[in-house]
């Protein structure tokens, strides 16, 4: 009587709970350096006048804005810029006054409103992703160990010991014994 092998669990589902839990993470720390962004010019907002320096132009480049602040001439990338926006173009911006690269163009709420989009959408996908994943390994792991018959006793026989050492540490506290109540 040869009992059925238990199918092995591919490396494939390791890897995507690595990956869900990675993609979740990274786009929460996307999310939340937008808002955090977000907060400070809104604490402290200064409003400038940039000139657009270059137009997103196919899926490898993006906008870029430069602008005056502290004494410098600094450039944000990726700004969701006006539909007929044109390089030399001037653009309204807001950015904190304790830090001067966090901006955004002025009436809008974050400054790459994309990302907050990205990470709303992404970081429930991921946490999906990493559940479903968590638990196709969980289950595999309950089948393996009914198939084998293997017995998780650890936890018992450490409850066990506790116990025998907790019993002789009682005996020991109440001076028992035949040679103590004579």
């Amino acid at each position: 009587m040869r009992s059925e092998p238990v199918p092995r669990i591919g490396r494939g589902w390791y890897v995507t709970a690595v990956l869900g839990a990675v993609l979740a993470l990274g786009m929460a720390v996307l999310g939340w350096r937008q808002l955090n962004q977000a907060d400070r010019i809104a604490a402290d907002p200064v409003q400038v006048h940039g000139t657009v320096a270059r137009l997103a132009s196919g899926t490898a480049t993006y906008s870029q804005v430069d602008y005056p602040a502290a004494g410098h001439t600094l450039h944000a990338a990726d700004l969701r810029l006006p539909e007929d926006a044109a390089v030399g173009d001037p653009v309204c911006l807001e950015y904190a006054k304790a830090d001067p690269t966090a901006v955004r163009v002025c009436g809008q709420r974050y400054p790459q409103p994309a990302g907050i989009g990205l990470a709303q959408t992404s970081v429930p996908v991921g946490l999906v992703l990493l559940t479903v994943c968590l638990v196709r390994i969980h289950r595999h792991r309950r089948a393996l160990a009914a198939h084998t018959g293997a017995v998780r006793t650890t936890a018992v026989f450490a409850a066990e010991g506790v116990a025998a050492v907790a019993g002789r540490a009682r005996r020991k506290r109440r001076g028992g014994g035949r040679r103590a109540r004579r």
